[in-house]
């Protein structure tokens, strides 16, 4: 009976697992990292206590931050100058960014 019961669990476990996300690549990440590193920093450790530190962030929260940015729906301390930077940003290039970022 435990037997059986163990197949059926793997068997819905892809049912309860987050949808996946597009992979994203660091190298291209950092060749498209320019514009953020006024302020995160180089590597995404910013040394400037406003401009949050990006680096060995999640690739999925810093994806996530990126795409509330771009609908505005995130909102409060830099979110305006956020709005713009991230405007024009393609989902591959959101995801290279946040692969970038996180790897660091």
């Amino acid at each position: 009976m435990s037997k059986i019961l163990r197949v059926a669990a793997l068997a819905c476990l892809p049912l309860f697992t987050l949808p996946a996300q597009a992979a994203g690549d660091a190298a291209a990440g950092a060749a498209k990292a320019a514009a953020c590193i006024g302020c995160h920093g180089v590597d995404g450790n910013s040394v400037v206590p406003m401009f949050p530190k990006l680096a060995g962030q999640h690739a999925a929260y810093l994806e996530t931050s990126m795409k509330a940015y771009q609908s505005q729906e995130r909102k409060g301390g830099n979110a305006v100058q956020m709005y713009g930077m991230v405007a024009a940003l393609s989902d591959q290039d959101i995801a290279d960014l946040a692969a970038f970022f996180s790897s660091k």
